[in-house]
């Protein structure tokens, strides 16, 4: 059945959009104002005879290729690709365009209206909510603030997927830490301040 450009406008002509129709590449060209992104230019394109379909931001960053921290931005990209779904990074190492795509096969099948519009709202949603603020503090300083909230994410998936495991964790790590105490003798801590630091061992040795 694949896709048609006359379908597409269709779907953008529901939701109101302007757009300009390339029946010669192929392309319709249409974009957004966003919060972190001026504006957001948004190209949907059919190859195959509309049985692949893509929609993609192009050069939504500029200045990469001989970026001090090009290692780090690159790293960072493929990070919110395998935080997210759908959503793909290409660079092309001639002119440095990187650019945010969504494609993927039609063959015998049709595009409907819900498909479109879910791809379409992931594309800005990931681009201009979070990879961009994300993208331009890893080019200021080299390092990726996704990187800190790491350890939150994963406690909340933990948390999802398996309610309870984290109240079981806590509790066998409060069994670790009293292990091998005596009755009576109470916080370690609060001990420390009588004892001599000869009367530690190296444990560094030990090991």
């Amino acid at each position: 059945m694949a896709a048609t450009l006359e379908q597409i406008a269709h779907y953008l002509d529901n939701k109101g959009w302007k757009y300009r129709l390339d029946e010669e590449e192929s392309r319709i060209y249409t974009g957004v104002q966003g919060d972190n992104v001026e504006n957001l230019l948004i190209v949907i394109e059919l190859e195959e005879e509309g049985e692949f379909f893509a929609i993609y931001a192009p050069q939504v960053l500029s200045g990469v290729s001989d970026h001090p921290h090009k290692a780090a931005i690159l790293q960072t990209m493929l990070s919110i690709s395998w935080e997210t779904k759908m959503l793909q990074w290409e660079y092309d190492p001639v002119d440095g365009e990187i650019r945010a795509i969504i494609e993927f096969p039609l063959e015998d099948s049709s595009l409907t209206e819900r498909q479109f519009n879910r791809c379409l709202t992931a594309l800005i949603q990931i681009v201009d909510d979070m990879a961009i603020p994300r993208l331009m503090r890893v080019m200021e300083t080299g390092s990726d603030p996704g990187d800190e909230d790491a350890g939150e994410r994963l406690l909340l998936a933990l948390q999802e997927e398996a309610p309870g495991l984290l109240t079981m964790l806590e509790r066998a790590m409060e069994a670790r830490k009293s292990r091998g105490r005596l009755p009576g003798d109470g916080d370690y801590a609060d001990r420390l301040g009588s004892l001599d630091p000869d009367d530690f061992e190296d444990l560094d040795e030990e090991d």
